[in-house]
């Protein structure tokens, strides 16, 4: 049985449908609310949440392989819980900032799941990905509404990965034997400003999306509203203000790893057009 979490969000929903495809089973999707969560035909929804460890014990039941994205609740306890449960192989999404900049608070905190993870005696896979493509729906609503999108930073290109990507890595390393005890960092294809992003939103949407950058300063009280400064200044950091060579990189993990092409933004950005409309 393979339990993945975090199964409505963008890279477990992309996952369920991959190990679906490919005929992997059982399978079985944690969600807060059963109701309302849509699967695949043939996935298990169970109903558990992060925030109440004990509620996660009957979805990790005959659980053999799990998919964990860091920072969903208390992780120690979800680690202690899924080994007690007797999982044999955790598959962490973890962040590529781990080793492009270890000083940032959430750096440190996924470093700290890593280690957990490492030192819990179940076999593990670490995933550190780049910035996510589907990080551009934070300007969704300002595009629906046909207003400016209002970003630091525009001509700063990072190696933007599509969700799919990582959850076709995720997929690989959770059915095949070869990927345990290896920590992938995983990139798209090419480097990609927020400009460029919202130029291709604007393709996708045959439409002009009107664009301006801000200030770090005017970002920062925008985003601190929501995230609270400490990690307002980390993903301001992170994607412009204090950008280095490890975290430009492009890699070619996914492709090596897949066997096909990393996804472009402009792929994310056409398949996603209904999200901006």
């Amino acid at each position: 049985m393979i339990l993945v979490t975090g199964a409505t969000g963008n890279v477990g929903s992309a996952l369920l449908n991959e190990l679906q495809q490919f005929g992997v089973g059982p399978l079985r999707g944690l969600t807060r609310d059963t109701a309302r969560a849509v699967f695949p035909v043939g996935v298990e929804a169970v109903e558990g949440d992060f925030a109440r460890t004990p509620s996660l014990e009957r979805a990790l039941q005959g659980v053999r392989s799990l998919f964990l994205p860091s920072g969903m609740g208390a992780d120690a306890q979800i680690l202690d819980a899924s080994r007690r449960a007797g999982v044999e192989h955790v598959v962490l999404v973890s962040s590529i900032t781990v080793q492009t900049h270890p000083h940032l608070g959430p750096a440190e905190e996924n470093l700290t799941v890593e280690d957990l993870l490492k030192a819990s005696g179940m076999a593990w896979t670490i995933l550190r990905p780049t910035q996510f493509a589907s990080n551009a729906l934070w300007w969704a609503d300002a595009i629906r509404a046909h207003e400016t999108v209002r970003v630091p930073y525009a001509d700063v290109g990072l190696p933007t990965i599509h969700p799919a990507d990582i959850a076709s890595v995720s997929r690989l390393a959770l059915t095949e034997s070869g990927h345990r005890g290896r920590t992938y960092a995983l990139t798209g294809p090419e480097r990609i400003t927020p400009r460029q992003q919202a130029g291709a939103i604007a393709a996708a949407l045959g439409r002009e999306v009107p664009f301006v950058e801000i200030s770090r300063e005017a970002a920062r009280r925008q985003m601190a509203a929501f995230l609270g400064y400490e990690t307002a200044d980390a993903v301001l950091d992170v994607t412009g203000g204090d950008v280095n060579d490890e975290l430009l990189t492009v890699r070619d993990t996914v492709s090596r790893i897949a066997g096909a092409p990393a996804r472009t933004f402009r792929q994310w950005a056409a398949e996603n057009a209904a999200a901006f409309r």
